[in-house]
């Protein structure tokens, strides 16, 4: 067995398995191992035992695809790995790490003569098995090694382009990849404020809404996302009969992905509200007993009394306009980390492949790419001339619907925050004259004028 296999795949949980079944399926025979393997019955993948049995059915350069948890156990994998692996071997690891993890991992495995690569993978099980989206980072030697065969596992455009492509140095790839959780926390949140209105204030049915979302993803709503929300929308519980979204416990969870945007953003100091609104949504969530509590205190929302066909009118013009606010959120932060990190980020390489495979595929980056190309230094999507007119055309259903919300005690926490985000980026003005003038008054900050150069400091007592 000593040098017969090529890429040696080290985490057999659900998306190791997945991953190593695409690899075999395209031609690239793959050999497991894990600590604790539940492998099904019938597996054709072979695995082994040790470590050390792995690395010796390896040719060289030996090529190592952790599939493991984020955090410890990569740097784990790593240090079992070293004492079995020799330089010039690939170490890739496609978790979601980190990016600063990631990049220390890359200047320490680079330093000691390894090569090493953090790639992003999105697409859940499904994308493994028959084709994920891939943002890898890291060594860009590396990737020139193994990026025919990652092509060929990865999904395809519909006129067959990969949606595989190496992002930058370092931690790039992970980085790209954080971002994209931190566009689908957005986009997620924005899909269930709207049903919220719909189901909770409006009282339409689940199944009602599933054709709904259905006829909307045959519009310019089309995506990943909101097909799978018809979906689940009309999927009827087994047991009781009645839609089984209404059975599951509203206390949504997180893995850390769309947390690290928000404070990296910070660090950055970009602004990506609707991100930040829906993390800070599923921290809400998880107070389950006590909003529970403070419901029957404060009491319940109200129950729309208009139109309810309208109000799913302009229902799908305000989910739009949103969430081209969430990606131009996104795009900005990464060109930002782009500068300060060195890297400099392709967005329409990134955007090309984020247009299949990944959780936030949508037609929307058709026309993101598009905008991208014409324009390269687009400081904002907003100032695109087609990305303009779709949102000033919904503007005024866009706010209806936050007023709608409003008044009925309906929370769109991360709709009103692209709306904010909006009115705030198209203001000439801001009442930031008054914050500064604040500080300066309790803590001799300074200002700056408009009528003249220089630094001003008030006696304001």
């Amino acid at each position: 067995m000593n040098g017969q296999y090529k890429l040696g795949i080290i985490g057999m949980g659900v998306m190791g398995r997945s991953l190593a079944l695409n690899f075999l399926r395209n031609g690239f025979t793959p050999i497991g191992y894990d600590l604790n393997p539940h492998l099904p019955e019938g597996f054709p993948v072979k695995t082994v035992g040790s470590l050390e049995d792995l690395t010796d059915a390896l040719h060289s350069p030996r090529i190592l695809f952790l599939m493991v948890p984020a955090g410890a156990p990569v740097d784990a994998a790593i240090t079992s790995l070293k004492p079995h692996i020799q330089k010039g071997d690939l170490i890739i690891d496609g978790g979601n790490s980190y990016f600063a993890d990631t990049e220390r991992r890359y200047q320490s495995l680079e330093s000691e003569g390894f090569r090493y690569i953090g790639m992003g993978v999105s697409g859940g099980e499904s994308g493994a098995l028959w084709g994920p989206s891939l943002m890898p980072g890291g060594s860009k030697t590396a990737w020139q090694l193994v990026q025919p065969m990652f092509e060929a596992i990865s999904v395809k455009t519909e006129n067959g382009e990969p949606c595989a492509a190496w992002m930058g140095s370092g931690g790039a790839g992970h980085y790209v990849k954080m971002v994209h959780n931190g566009i689908e926390y957005g986009d997620m949140q924005l899909i269930a404020e709207i049903y919220d209105l719909l189901h909770r204030g409006a009282g339409i049915s689940n199944l009602e809404l599933a054709e709904i979302f259905t006829e909307w993803n045959s519009r310019e709503l089309h995506s990943y996302l909101i097909e799978i929300t018809a979906k689940i929308l009309g999927r009827v519980d087994e047991e009781t009969r009645q839609p089984l979204v209404d059975w599951i416990v509203d206390e949504a969870a997180q893995k850390g992905t769309g947390k690290w945007t928000s404070q990296n953003s910070f660090d950055l100091g970009i602004a990506i509200p609707t991100i930040n609104s829906a993390v800070e949504s599923r921290m809400i969530s998880a107070l389950k007993s006590e909003r529970m509590a403070a419901s029957r205190l404060l009491g319940g929302t109200g129950m729309y009394s208009g139109d309810k066909k309208h109000l799913v009118e302009i229902a799908e013009q305000g989910l739009f306009a949103s969430k081209i606010i969430s990606y131009a959120q996104g795009l900005k932060l990464l060109s930002a980390a782009s500068q300060e990190y060195g890297w400099d980020l392709d967005l329409v390489g990134i955007v090309s492949v984020w247009r299949a495979g990944c959780i936030i595929r949508a037609s929307l980056l058709e026309d993101i790419r598009k905008a991208l190309t014409a324009n390269p230094t687009l400081p904002n999507l907003m100032m695109d001339e087609t990305f303009r007119q779709e949102i000033l055309s919904r503007q005024h259903a866009w706010r209806e619907v936050l007023q709608a919300a409003i008044g009925l005690g309906i929370p769109m926490p991360a709709t009103g925050a692209s709306l904010a985000y909006f009115d705030a980026y198209r203001s000439e003005c801001l009442p930031a004259n008054l914050t500064q003038a604040q500080r300066d008054f309790f803590g001799a900050h300074t200002y700056r004028r408009l009528d003249r150069e220089g630094v001003f400091h008030t006696q304001w007592e």
